[in-house]
């Protein structure tokens, strides 16, 4: 069965929506900040750190992406985003790790999530439903 986990942008937030453009360049981010850290150790960091291809399809264009290893230790993630219409608007980021997906891509997932969720100060729902927050309370 699929899991879920939700970074969720509430009033206290940075900013009150995310669009995927947004989400890709935060990963672009952590990309480049992994790879710096690679080359202060003299190693290829960035590989180990993310050790995924970032695909977009035509059916999710605009509104997921999904994160593709390398089949063995790490398979697949997908990222999407949307918005609660509700009383208040309230955008999120899901993280979802399809049946099939490995212990790696839990962990990596779930440090990913701590991420975006620092960067963007949101309110990250894990994967075993506990809640962190990272916006000023």
């Amino acid at each position: 069965m699929a899991a879920h986990a939700y970074i969720k942008l509430v009033p206290a937030s940075k900013q009150k929506a995310v669009t995927l453009e947004e989400v890709k360049q935060l990963f672009q981010y952590y990309q480049d900040m992994m790879k710096k850290t690679g080359e202060q150790l003299g190693w290829a960091y960035q590989q180990a750190a993310f050790p995924y291809q970032l695909i977009e399809t035509d059916e999710g264009k605009g509104k997921w992406f999904y994160l593709k290893g390398d089949g063995h230790r790490y398979r697949t993630i997908i990222v999407g985003v949307g918005s609660n219409n509700g009383e208040t608007e309230e955008s999120f980021i899901q993280i979802t790790l399809p049946n099939g997906a490995t212990h790696g891509d839990k962990g990596k997932a779930n440090e990913f999530c701590k991420f975006l969720a620092k960067k963007l100060e949101g309110e990250l729902h894990l994967f075993n439903g506990r809640i962190m927050y990272y916006y000023k309370r």
